[in-house]
């Protein structure tokens, strides 16, 4: 599989991690959108949020258990955003599930 987000949970592609469990990867995103812009992927590879299903929707219940605790390691104690891209007219450019968790500033309220 030719997956971006595959090859930085295998090693082969370099990332700077957050966090890591069993089930869940966090790494800075290289393209910074807010000064703290981290995303969050299951290890499993699931393409979208269109793949969600009944078997594998433990892992987005994980992430979204440790998406405040990241929060509150990046100091955003002001609030923050998490964002998921869905297929290409929703500008999803890799086709891993993630959810990118931004903040360290105020956010426009522009979202598309």
């Amino acid at each position: 599989m030719d997956c971006l987000f595959c090859k930085i949970l295998e090693g082969t592609i370099p990332s700077t991690k957050v966090y890591e469990d069993e089930l869940v990867y966090a790494f800075r995103d290289i393209n910074p959108q807010a000064p703290v812009h981290v995303l969050i992927i299951p290890r499993e590879h699931i393409a979208s949020a269109d793949g969600i299903t009944p078997e594998n929707s433990a892992v987005v219940a994980r992430i979204f258990e440790i998406i405040p605790r990241i929060a509150a390691s990046e100091g955003l104690s002001g609030g923050y955003r998490v964002i998921t891209n869905c297929g290409e007219d929703g500008c999803q450019s890799v086709k891993h599930l993630h959810f990118h968790v931004l903040g360290g500033r105020r956010l426009t309220g522009q979202m598309g």
